[in-house]
């Protein structure tokens, strides 16, 4: 992951984070197939003359002749194939990709018939160039007359031809596309099914079970009047992980009442020495919908290595809501590292949200974490 520091007005350094992209791979046998019908492609039209003409007619000047026509369509293909499907259509500039396929089409047209031209002239006391390459045989003063037309028949079938090729390129990338996604959304599927039993035991388990009772039981020795409350706020935490965490997306607020509930209950656990600010940034109409528990992991490590029940400790959360849809989670906490015979501080959470984030959101999140003077930072950005 790539990072950039620089300075906010105030001063303060300010971190700037560029997402390592998730790469998928497609198998090597797919791969090799795909060479081997674009090589046999490519050699069928190179050789489409050989098919045309008889053994008498065949001419290598005018075969050399022919080759570099197939080389202008095969700059067309792959020039959209390799960049301008992927640069500009992929990323909704489709007026560019408009214009520039038009230019590029226009302009190859226009050198094929120079092409033809020449090649025309070199077999004007020979054969004609194959495919009606240059212009046809005609007497001279007809030639004279209607010197313009032929000209522009030949482009403008040239132009067709090569607006095919740019359609043929398109469809096969935006095919080859689809088959990726219908990849990565199966995944996705069953991804979310194994998330889904994960986020039970992992998220909301007996430990956490365990400690928020017995702080509940704790309050009511004391005839405490946050009992009640508190045993409110763990009935509605588990009935949404049991009833909304199968769920693909849920409501914003939803998922921001989850995170109050979750952080009310493990007010109980904190010492006096702990200083805990919590600040939510949602508009009142916001109809954005966020994958289920993917904070929860991240609020849940802060509690878990933020808190010492000797020294001061503090947990900063801030969840915003951003103008253009984005959704901006930051955390900072004091850091009290763990004994390495403390099994939950092994990173399974962390772990599973990295995962769901490359298959949720692919490309459309930025999540950096960091520990510097034993302060722990995480900034978790997301495009919904």
């Amino acid at each position: 992951m790539d990072q950039k520091k620089t300075e906010t007005p105030d001063g303060k350094p300010k971190l700037e984070i560029k997402p390592d992209k998730p790469q998928y791979w497609l198998p090597y046998t797919k791969i090799a197939d795909n060479i081997f019908i674009h090589i046999a492609a490519w050699c069928i039209i190179f050789g489409l003359p050989l098919f045309f003409m008889s053994r008498g007619d065949f001419s290598w000047v005018s075969f050399l002749l022919f080759l570099p026509v197939p080389v202008c369509f095969m700059i067309v293909f792959y020039s959209n194939y390799f960049y301008l499907i992927d640069r500009l259509l992929f990323e909704n500039r489709k007026n560019e990709f408009l214009i520039i396929n038009i230019l590029l089409i226009l302009g190859t047209a226009l050198l094929i018939h120079l092409w033809h031209e020449f090649s025309f002239s070199v077999n004007m006391h020979g054969d004609m160039p194959p495919f009606g390459g240059g212009k046809p045989p005609e007497d001279p003063p007809r030639m004279e007359k209607n010197r313009w037309l032929p000209i522009v028949i030949f482009i403008l079938r040239d132009v067709i031809l090569l607006t095919l090729v740019v359609v043929l390129s398109t469809a096969i990338k935006m095919s080859s596309r689809w088959t990726k996604i219908e990849a990565m959304q199966k995944e996705m599927q069953q991804a979310m099914i194994e998330a889904e039993l994960k986020n039970l035991k992992n998220q909301i388990n007996p430990h956490f079970l365990l400690n928020t009772l017995n702080n509940i039981y704790a309050l009511a020795q004391l005839n405490s009047p946050k009992v009640k409350p508190a045993i409110m706020d763990l009935s509605r935490l588990l009935q949404y992980v049991l009833y909304e965490n199968n769920k693909m997306y849920v409501p914003l607020k939803e998922e921001v009442n989850f995170i109050g509930n979750y952080i009310d209950l493990m007010r109980l656990r904190l010492p006096a020495n702990t200083n805990l600010s919590v600040k939510f940034d949602i508009r009142e109409n916001s109809e954005v919908m966020i994958a289920p528990l993917i904070f929860i992991s991240l609020i849940e490590n802060a509690f878990k290595h933020g808190v010492s029940s000797d020294e001061y400790s503090f947990i900063d959360i801030s969840l915003s809501e951003k103008e253009d849809g984005k959704i901006e989670f930051l955390c900072r906490n004091s850091h009290f590292p763990k004994d390495e015979s403390d099994k939950s501080g092994s990173g399974i959470g962390l772990q599973q949200v990295k995962k769901r984030l490359e298959l949720i959101y692919p490309y459309r999140h930025m999540w950096h974490k960091e520990i510097e003077n034993n302060i722990y930072s995480t900034v978790l950005i997301i495009e919904t």
